[in-house]
């Protein structure tokens, strides 16, 4: 939602004021929620490692001082700013870094006015990548900065952005996004379910680990074994020379 508010503190002067919040909720249903929430949490985790990368989801971005203009992207990414929680996204405080990459979720609420205003507001203030999903309709527009304009990407299937180096894949039924190592985006439960396979991976291999230790361990303890009762059998045999040594009988004669 593009908002502008204003203050008025006298007759004569004016008082900017930059609302953190534009009253609306972040979805209109859980499947728009979802979407929003995998592709803001999985871009966190693809450039959690890097510290100059700033990433938010539904975060009031203002991009000029003095004017309350603003938008709040399902998801944005910002290059060459460093992590952190913000209550909105100044530009004019942030060395006047536009967030380079947008995402908008659709649902059934967005209007044709609204994406055009949100279009020439993106395209206005320096957005060089913006991706728009419907999750009913099962459509992925992607629009990418050439000069002063934002334009089309023909083919969506199979692009990889720019920025991100992410990959979008579409088939008839779903969209599936993967990172630059292959890893698809993927939800808090199957992350959820991920971790937990991994857990007892972990703990099949633990087990697995203590079971050839135990292994060893009675090996080591056979051998031992046997060594001791080895070195019992040549002590017999050496008492035993020593007692007929002491009644004069050679043992050679013996044999």
């Amino acid at each position: 939602m593009v908002q502008q508010l204003t203050l008025i503190t006298s007759d004569t002067e004016y008082a900017i004021i930059y609302p953190e919040s534009d009253g609306k909720p972040m979805a209109d249903n859980t499947i728009q929620f979802r979407w929003i929430v995998t592709v803001k949490e999985n871009l966190e985790i693809l450039f959690a490692g890097i510290a100059d990368v700033f990433i938010a989801g539904d975060l009031l971005w203002y991009p000029v001082e003095g004017s309350n203009k603003c938008l709040a992207p399902d998801a944005m990414v910002v290059f060459g700013i460093p992590k952190g929680d913000r209550r909105s996204y100044k530009q004019w405080e942030e060395n006047n870094i536009a967030p380079q990459v947008v995402f908008e979720i659709l649902s059934s609420s967005n209007t044709t006015k609204e994406m055009a205003n949100k279009l020439l507001f993106y395209q206005r203030y320096g957005v060089e990548e913006y991706y728009i999903y419907s999750p009913a309709q099962l459509e992925l527009t992607g629009l990418l900065r050439s000069g002063e304009d934002l334009e089309v990407i023909e083919q969506m299937n199979g692009w990889v952005s720019p920025r991100l180096g992410v990959r979008f894949e579409l088939t008839p039924d779903k969209l599936e996004i993967y990172r630059p190592d292959g890893q698809r985006f993927l939800t808090f439960v199957e992350l959820d379910q991920l971790r937990e396979q991994e857990y007892q991976r972990a703990e099949q291999e633990h087990q697995r680990a203590e079971q050839e230790h135990q292994r060893a361990e009675q090996e080591r303890q056979h051998k031992e074994a046997a060594l001791l009762q080895l070195q019992q059998e040549q002590q017999r045999y050496q008492d035993l020379l020593a007692r007929l040594q002491e009644r004069g009988i050679d043992p050679e004669q013996l044999q």
